[in-house]
């Protein structure tokens, strides 16, 4: 149901930058505040994407934390295509959020 939202928004963060599975679902919220999606829900559905014009290499956990299970091969896959577009990190598998986070 909400897999086309999730998509659409994905597609909108810009190449260099991250968003959090909490960010993207944040912007699914009613207007009572609750969410519409969890952000465990929009990990699921990214995790199901088929798709290369979907770059849900550029979601990442809470903490900055590539997705070890990320559907295009796994976290180095995620991590390759991320420094490509000049995502910076502070370990092996964390983003620099304070710097690369929309």
């Amino acid at each position: 149901m909400y897999k086309d939202l999730v998509y659409q928004l994905v597609r909108q963060i810009p190449k260099g930058r991250v968003a959090t599975y909490g960010q993207v679902a944040n912007k699914l919220k009613m207007e009572n505040g609750k969410w519409k999606i969890s952000p465990r829900s929009v990990g699921f559905i990214l995790h199901q994407n088929k798709s290369a014009g979907v770059p849900c290499h550029r979601v990442v956990d809470r903490n900055g934390r590539l997705a070890p299970n990320f559907a295009f091969d796994g976290a180095r896959e995620q991590k390759r295509r991320l420094e490509q577009e000049g995502v910076r990190f502070v370990d092996e598998m964390h983003v620099d959020l304070a710097r690369d986070s929309v």
